[in-house]
């Protein structure tokens, strides 16, 4: 029997990482404030505070367009088994969850009459050993159910030989495991040779634009008070002379002010009115950087263009989103597959060797839909190839290269 960390060691790996995640899923959920440098801001406004939903828009803006359609030369049924768990909304949380904490996990039981149930546990719930030749992993840890006070009630311990279940601490049940590695499937985004279980779309470049995005909207706000109403001044007044009301005097449309007894009168003035214009600038500056970031652009997070883009201008100002999606459709794919091999695994009681689904692909709907535009190229193209080669394009051809 191979030599396994153990749950202990695990338990403490989980809250490692816990708190990056957390901060991840706060920016994401828009609940994170910038904190405040206090130079600017009076003592009376600091309790203002200002969000904004670009972290949001970079992970959604990709996942949307990670649609998974089914599995290719599927030998095991693995679309199925899918089908059967709630393919759309399985996977899906699966990818979401994973562009934010960099890894989420699929978790496989069964039920009484011997079918995989899935589930997804996202990363700050699981972790585990991976190995790096197949993306699964050695032995595995996860917090199945936590209590009110966020502290652990239903854990799991996997390993490929068995999946062993503790309440409150305490060994509650050991199930036997037919497949050859632990049912516990890390789904990864952007793994490499360093980092294994992947990046977080949220990196800190997009955390700490984002924070500065914010600071500047919250100045613009505490600048648009005297931008709305200028501050006046009044010169050569009487010491006696009774005292205005502030307010009175901002929001009055004529003021009556005598001369004195010498003939002599005040003088009324304003203060140059502030502008909005450096706030723009400095938030548009920080869209900038924050789209180069992400693969978004301008339009995405809200500078609209002033003419609006044909389907192939979008195309082509997201081509740095276009590669990123098409690179975390091949890493979420192996996940996907895995899982898929591991349940087909405990449906049959059978440990099928990781090689017999080699063959099977993934396909996933175009990045891009095809417009009106579109179609009528694909149409020309696909007459003129079919003249040449009569028997090159099949349904699932086309479907593959056009998602038509």
């Amino acid at each position: 029997m191979p030599e396994y960390i153990g749950i202990d060691a695990l338990r403490k790996k989980l809250e490692a990482k816990r708190s990056r995640i957390h901060i991840r899923y706060r920016h994401y959920e828009m609940k994170h404030l910038a904190r405040d440098f206090e130079i600017s801001t009076p003592p009376e406004l600091r309790w203002e505070m200002s969000v904004l939903g670009w972290c949001s828009k970079a992970v959604d803006s990709l996942a949307d367009r990670l649609a998974f359609q089914q599995f290719d030369n599927d030998v095991f049924d693995m679309n199925g088994i899918y089908s059967a768990n709630n393919k759309d909304v399985l996977i899906d949380s699966a990818i979401l969850g994973a562009l934010i904490s960099s890894c989420d996990f699929i978790y496989i039981t069964k039920d009484e009459t011997g079918f995989p149930l899935m589930r997804v546990i996202d990363g700050a719930h699981a972790t585990g050993v991976i190995d790096p030749v197949t993306s699964m992993l050695k032995e595995g840890y996860a917090v199945i159910e936590r209590d009110e006070k966020d502290q652990p009630v239903i854990e799991g311990y996997f390993t490929p030989e068995y999946t062993a279940i503790y309440q409150n601490g305490a060994l509650i049940g050991t199930t036997p495991n037919p497949a050859p590695y632990p049912l516990l499937v890390p789904v990864v985004y952007r793994p490499d040779a360093v980092r294994p279980f992947g990046h977080s779309r949220i990196s800190r470049a997009c955390m700490s634009i984002a924070d500065s995005a914010a600071r500047t909207v919250k100045r613009s706000e505490i600048s648009a008070e005297f931008y709305s109403f200028p501050q006046k001044y009044l010169l050569g007044t009487s010491s006696d002379l009774e005292k205005l009301d502030r307010w009175r005097a901002t929001m009055s449309t004529m003021l009556r002010i005598d001369k004195d007894e010498d003939g002599d009168r005040p003088v009324v003035g304003q203060f140059q009115q502030q502008t909005m214009t450096p706030h723009m600038d400095q938030l548009r500056m920080f869209a900038g950087l924050f789209a180069g970031e992400t693969g978004l652009t301008l339009d995405d997070l809200g500078f609209p263009s002033q003419n609006p883009s044909s389907a192939d201008a979008i195309k082509a100002s997201h081509e740095s989103l276009r590669l990123q999606a098409r690179a975390a459709q091949k890493t979420f794919g192996v996940g996907l597959l895995n899982a898929g091999y591991l349940a087909a695994c405990v449906r049959d009681d059978y440990g099928y060797l990781r090689r017999q689904v080699s063959n099977t692909v993934l396909r996933w709907s175009p990045i891009f839909e095809p417009d009106a535009g579109m179609l009528s190229g694909i149409g020309d193209a696909v007459q003129k190839i079919q003249m040449s080669f009569p028997d090159y394009f099949t349904e699932e051809k086309l479907n593959e290269l056009t998602g038509i």
